[in-house]
């Protein structure tokens, strides 16, 4: 694990840019009545973007380095008990004019006071960037304060199925000829888990503010860099900001892109994953491995930090965007995005057709739905609890012939030949048993998370595909 400390006063005053010096010498000033500073309330962002609602105050961070933020009151946040970050330079700011002090309120604005100090810690190249900075808000825990497991311990399916209840969900990843569950149990107080599968380094991530659980291969560039990731602490649009050890850039979980630092516009392969139940894949692959709840961390797994954040009621956490009404913000989604086409079909639509045949750009595309699958937000995993299910996405085309699905007594056929289906796309019986479908990359996000990032997407309703 990576560890973090506080750095001294002396280090932190050496490494401060000019602005930031002139702001905390205003500061100073002030205090004394010699000269007012404006408050935020009253500053205007020279960019012309609009003054950010801010959860902590600059004043404490400017009179006391080693003071926590102060920060509003939020959800229990899964937040590791080790010392803040450890600063390192400030974005550089411009060179001081005589009358520089004199100017300070008409040359400084809020936001950008907030920004020279955000990167206290950071040895990001933060001149690239492709996001505006304004939209990066801090989500409460420091940098790794939601600790990565660099070190995961694995065991069998028998010794997990001891503890793991029947429809407890799971991320399931197949690669390489090994399978492996991700219970989300874990990864709710963890987010990020620097694993290696089949052969190839892989991350898998989950969000819980924005339901997103994806898996990337973690290498880059032609030379195939391996890198490391971790929470910066940090959340645009309610997702996580994640970040590499290796050169400190920052990324975008739900889009796997680069926004800050070396990498920035760099993209991460997406690597095929579901969100199942636990018996769906204990008796799909009952020689697969499982991630442990030993991880070194005291968390109870039975407890997820964030109980009833899913309800039907429930509110994006730090959201600050505009809610778009076709759907409840917290109602999941599965979301597909092909060439430049986006699409979310709603879990409500499942309910009654559980195997859906459409079409999505020209591609075709079949949704399997599995009712049994719980939510992670409810603890316990208790049986009586509501089930939000679970799905996976294919290409229904199987040697040159398209196949087409529907529900018949519990199961999933195809009409063509009656083989029936499970949730991972393969064929358990009938005369193409053993066949298995190729999938797609499928998202199961919130409907706020899926429409803020794919903001063109189409919402599908009954009738408005092939079934």
């Amino acid at each position: 694990m990576v560890s973090s400390n506080g750095l001294k006063s002396k280090t932190l005053q050496a490494r401060i840019s000019p602005l930031a010096a002139l702001l905390m010498m205003a500061l100073a000033v002030a205090a004394c009545g010699e000269m007012e500073v404006q408050s935020p309330e009253k500053v205007t962002a020279a960019s012309g973007h609009p003054k950010p609602e801010l959860s902590q105050t600059l004043i404490p961070q400017l009179t006391d380095a080693n003071a926590s933020p102060k920060v509003n009151a939020t959800p229990a946040l899964a937040v590791d008990s080790s010392p803040t970050a450890t600063p390192t330079p400030f974005r550089p700011g411009p060179t001081p004019t005589p009358d520089a002090l004199t100017q300070l309120k008409l040359s400084v604005t809020w936001e950008d006071a907030e920004m020279e100090l955000r990167y206290v810690g950071w040895k990001t190249d933060i001149t690239r960037y492709a996001v505006p900075y304004s939209e990066i808000k801090r989500g409460g825990p420091p940098r790794d304060g939601i600790p990565p497991i660099d070190e995961p311990v694995f065991e069998s399916v028998s010794e997990a199925s001891s503890y793991i209840n029947d429809h407890e969900p799971v991320l399931s990843v197949e690669l390489g000829g090994e399978t492996r569950a991700y219970p989300l149990a874990v990864l709710i107080w963890h987010e990020i888990v620097n694993d290696e599968l089949g052969g190839a380094p892989i991350t898998v991530t989950y969000c819980p503010l924005c339901n997103s659980a994806i898996v990337f291969d973690r290498r880059v560039g032609d030379d195939k860099r391996v890198l490391d990731f971790g929470t910066t602490g940090y959340l645009r649009h309610s997702d996580m900001v994640m970040w590499d050890r290796q050169t400190e850039s920052w990324w975008q979980q739900i889009t796997g892109e680069g926004i800050v630092g070396e990498y920035t516009g760099t993209r991460l392969d997406f690597l095929p994953a579901a969100l199942i139940s636990w018996r769906d894949f204990r008796d799909s692959f009952p020689n697969g491995s499982v991630l442990s709840r030993d991880t070194g961390y005291p968390r109870d797994y039975n407890r997820p930090p964030y109980a009833g954040y899913d309800s039907k009621e429930g509110r994006p956490f730090m959201f600050r965007g505009k809610l778009d009404d076709r759907l409840p913000p917290v109602e999941r989604v599965v979301g597909l995005n092909i060439g430049d086409t986006a699409v979310a079909y709603p879990f409500t639509l499942f309910e009654s057709m559980p195997a859906v045949n459409d079409s999505v750009a020209d591609t075709d595309i079949v949704i399997f739905y599995a009712p049994d699958t719980l939510s992670a937000f409810l603890g316990e995993f208790a049986s009586d609890s509501p089930a939000v299910g679970s799905t996976g996405v294919y290409n229904p085309n199987l040697d040159g012939r398209r196949l087409t699905f529907e529900a018949k007594g519990g199961s999933i056929v195809d009409e063509q030949t009656g083989s029936e289906w499970n949730i991972f796309g393969k064929a358990t019986s009938g005369p193409l048993e053993g066949s298995v479908l190729s999938p797609f990359i499928h998202a199961n996000h919130f409907w706020f998370a899926w429409r803020v990032f794919y903001p063109d997407t189409a919402v599908k309703r009954l009738g408005e595909f092939v079934n």
